[in-house]
């Protein structure tokens, strides 16, 4: 994890922010700094991803749901994600990390993020994500069942979209333990 001092900066922060639901979108501030961008002078494709963990800490952090997560001993793992570009923050620029839980299939949950400056999406994504105990993957229904604990109510239809439902399907590898050999 190459931005674990502003992972650290994040959960700190986010103990002196204020509280919000599970539901509700985290905007989290940064600045296009020198380790984020790539000869361009823009921020490379790849450090999106290392950002927008920083903006699901902050929702997770906001909503009780990571002390919670430790609390039960579960850790989150990124399952599948998806990015589209429609502009590049440069170097230095002030940019906005909008962050928002929007779903659950039978397996994952969902977030869509998005890389916002001057009130103008940039960059959108959507990852879908499992927590994982010692004894494997968490349900769905512990998770919910977490998030009812911390006194948020569970909105009645959680379903995600046809579209992302179609990418998560078609993008998926097999299981772990199964095999996954390396032919075109």
């Amino acid at each position: 994890m190459h931005v674990i001092f502003r992972t650290l900066l994040v959960l700190l922060r986010a103990r002196r922010r204020p509280p919000i639901s599970v539901w509700e979108s985290s905007v989290l501030t940064l600045r296009a700094l020198p380790t984020d961008i790539d000869i361009a002078r823009h921020i490379n494709n790849g450090q999106y991803f290392s950002l927008f963990d920083l903006g699901r800490f902050d929702l997770m952090a906001r909503s009780g749901l990571w002390a919670q997560m430790k609390k039960r001993g579960w850790s989150p793992v990124v399952q599948s994600e998806q990015i589209t570009f429609r502009r590049s923050v440069t170097f230095m620029t002030r940019f906005e990390i909008h962050t928002r839980m929007i779903g659950f299939d039978e397996k994952c949950f969902y977030f869509e993020q998005r890389a916002v400056v001057d009130g103008e999406i940039y960059v959108r994504a959507h990852i879908a994500g499992r927590l994982l105990s010692r004894n494997g993957p968490v349900s769905n229904a512990e998770i919910l069942d977490a998030i009812q604990d911390l006194g948020h109510e569970v909105p009645e239809d959680l379903t995600i979209g046809e579209e992302l439902a179609n990418w998560r399907r078609d993008s998926a590898l097999p299981a772990a333990r199964k095999p996954a050999p390396n032919t075109w």
